[in-house]
């Protein structure tokens, strides 16, 4: 009966457990598909090789795709005010470590993608091979 129990408590584990992405719905930021690749050997991206910098690309996603390189990895959202709708705002501008929004000039972390307001930024799966940055969803 207690091997059951272990079997039991395993499974609902396992389904339990996600891929640690949050939840990329948000009602302003319409789904659009994504299909970018960069090389960092051409100098519009050169600035990706380095930590801490980022580029805008634009017309994929609703207002462009930023890529960040963050360290040990890179992230990719898209440059669209999360919390605005979508024909109000220009597209976000990077500063530094931060995207800052157009319409209210809310800021928010390129590590993260958390900005203090009720949606993060809107976030696309990263692949690298070599000096190519697949961005997509």
């Amino acid at each position: 009966m207690k091997k059951f129990w272990l079997l039991i408590l395993f499974v609902s584990v396992l389904f339990s457990c996600s891929d640690s992405e949050r939840s990329n719905n948000n009602p302003y930021i319409p789904n659009y598909n994504v299909n970018l690749s960069v090389d960092m050997n051409l100098p519009l991206y050169s600035n990706l090789k380095y930590v801490s910098n980022g580029v805008i690309v634009p017309n994929y996603g609703a207002k462009g795709i930023i890529i960040f390189n963050a360290g040990n990895s890179y992230n990719a959202y898209d440059a669209a005010c999360p919390n605005q709708e979508l024909s109000s705002c220009n597209a976000m501008t990077i500063d530094g470590i931060n995207a800052v929004c157009s319409c209210d000039k809310t800021s928010y972390s390129l590590f993260t993608g958390l900005g203090g307001k009720q949606y993060p930024l809107k976030q696309y799966r990263v692949q690298v091979t070599g000096t190519v940055i697949h961005v997509y969803n």
